[in-house]
């Protein structure tokens, strides 16, 4: 970190001073907090106007050991607004680096984002509590550090969804308006996301470190990861290829639900395997492999069908950035990295095939299953079917329905019901792959719409419906009408 970063955070924290503690009951052990200071800028979050509390996740704070009634209680929504610390905090914004959309930015870090502390939750997990839209750190870049309303309740919604799913990702504990307008392309109601993650330590963590050639905070920050990640790992090469596994079976999760993350960018690929940063993130309805909704993905590069192209690129980065710990002669170095990172392709292959053989009622494992599986995708592009009501549908028998040629269906179901023939997955396995209800783009930002009429009664619907797809009701399910497509999103900052 530079001199002048340094100071601006002593400054932050300096002007923070005034901000008060409250006894909502954190158990705080902040290991991250104790790594040396160069990891990150120490600052309290700036105080708001007049916070109001939207929602509590009652489930997920009776999980991280705290009352949900304490959190909805006055001194609970001043915290989650951060205008109060709870005892044991240690308020820090990270620092790290990223290449965004390919390009290189060498300093990057939480420009709205404050780590209160990590708590260990009721299976003994170590999770992080951070506040997002907390206000300016010392990585803003001329930013506001705020969030707008609309961006924390689409996270809110689409990254407890994504937790019902059982994908893994980062989890909303809370949501609370500011009081305060924040400037975007005219003023909007400001918010605040209370965001829990097993880190928020990013590929672009390591690669601000290996770009200032720092192999001392290196060599610190792979044995943290390690310790707190991945146990069973040995040395550098050891956690690449933990890296390497978990984005494998994240990504091919992705794709089973038609999720398109929108900004894949090194500093968006979380090292524990978690999906975070809902930016201008979606859900496909019409299939195509090409599907772009994000508004700053101008060139498709994160397009559906890439993703795990892009992951890899990722997971390179990650590699090139370990590479002074793996062998102090280069070469070496690089022929061992390369060995794992090249190893994604076929786990990402192993772990897309048994999302998709799930997604078709398939047991056992035969050599022509990729093949019946592309061919049902295939048409499904070509008839621009609905993803989630495709293969819903064919669990109860719906599914030709999504087709404009009916005809293409049935000439692939019929290889399909000569493999399920051989082998049929159990009915609640089948069930369970295929939810019929996700959070829809044009639900969304329904939501968003009525909430900005301070109405967030489709936002609490949402949340529960989108919680428990299998029983939602069937409204939910339902594609949007042809003047309710949503063929953009963005990022909200």
């Amino acid at each position: 970190m530079t001199d002048t970063a340094t100071n601006s955070a002593d400054a932050a924290a300096d002007a923070a001073v005034d901000t008060g503690r409250t006894a909502v009951p954190f158990r705080f052990d902040n290991s991250y907090a104790r790594l040396p200071d160069r990891f990150f800028a120490r600052l309290a979050p700036t105080p708001v106007a007049d916070p109001s509390l939207i929602r509590v996740n009652h489930a997920l704070a009776q999980e991280l050991g705290l009352d949900p009634a304490m959190l909805e209680s006055p001194e609970g929504v001043s915290m989650l607004a951060g205008n109060s610390l709870p005892e044991g905090a240690e308020p820090l914004s990270q620092v790290y680096a990223g290449h965004q959309f390919g390009g290189w930015s060498p300093r990057l870090g939480d420009g709205r984002a404050i780590l209160l502390g990590e708590v260990m939750d009721s299976a003994g997990r170590r999770r992080d509590i951070q506040l997002k839209g907390a206000g300016p750190t010392p990585f803003s870049r001329m930013g506001d550090g705020r969030a707008w309303l609309g961006p924390v309740l689409r996270e809110y919604v689409v990254s407890e969804a994504m937790a019902a799913l059982g994908i893994p990702t980062t989890r909303a504990l809370a949501a609370v308006s500011t009081g305060e307008p924040v400037r975007r392309e005219r003023a909007l109601p400001g918010a605040v996301l209370t965001r829990v993650a097993a880190s928020h330590i990013r590929v672009g963590t390591f690669q601000y470190f290996a770009a200032r050639q720092d192999h001392a905070a290196l060599e610190t920050l792979v044995a943290h990861c390690i310790a707190r990640h991945y146990p069973q790992a040995e040395g550098p090469l050891g956690l690449l290829d933990a890296v390497v596994q978990a984005q494998a079976d994240l990504v091919a999760r992705w794709l089973g639900v038609g999720f398109i993350h929108g900004v894949m960018n090194t500093d968006n690929c979380s090292i524990a395997g978690e999906t975070i940063d809902y930016g201008p993130c979606a859900f496909m309805d019409a299939y195509h492999p090409g599907q772009v909704f994000s508004s700053i993905d101008q060139t498709g590069r994160y397009a559906y069908a890439r993703q795990p192209e892009i992951a890899a690129w990722n997971l390179a980065q990650l590699a090139t950035s370990l590479l002074s710990l793996i062998d102090p002669d280069q070469d070496r170095a690089i022929e061992r990295a390369s060995e794992v990172v090249n190893r994604f392709p076929a786990r990402f292959a192993a772990a897309w095939l048994d999302v998709f053989r799930a997604k078709l009622g398939l047991s056992g494992a035969e050599e022509g299953d990729a093949d019946l599986i592309q061919a049902l995708m295939d048409r499904m592009a070509q008839g621009r079917a609905d993803f989630t009501l495709t293969f819903a549908g064919l669990r109860d028998g719906s599914a030709r329905a999504q087709f404009t040629d009916p005809e293409a269906f049935d000439r692939w179901s019929e290889a399909w019901g000569a493999r399920r023939s051989r082998g049929m997955a159990p009915d609640e396995v089948w069930r369970r792959a295929n939810p019929p209800v996700i959070p829809r783009n044009h639900r969304i930002e329904a939501v968003i719409a009525a909430a900005l009429d301070e109405d967030f009664g489709p936002f609490h619907a949402l949340v529960a419906a989108t919680g428990d797809p299998w029983s939602a009701d069937a409204v939910y399910a339902l594609p949007p009408l042809q003047d309710e497509v949503v063929r953009q999103t963005f990022c909200g900052t």
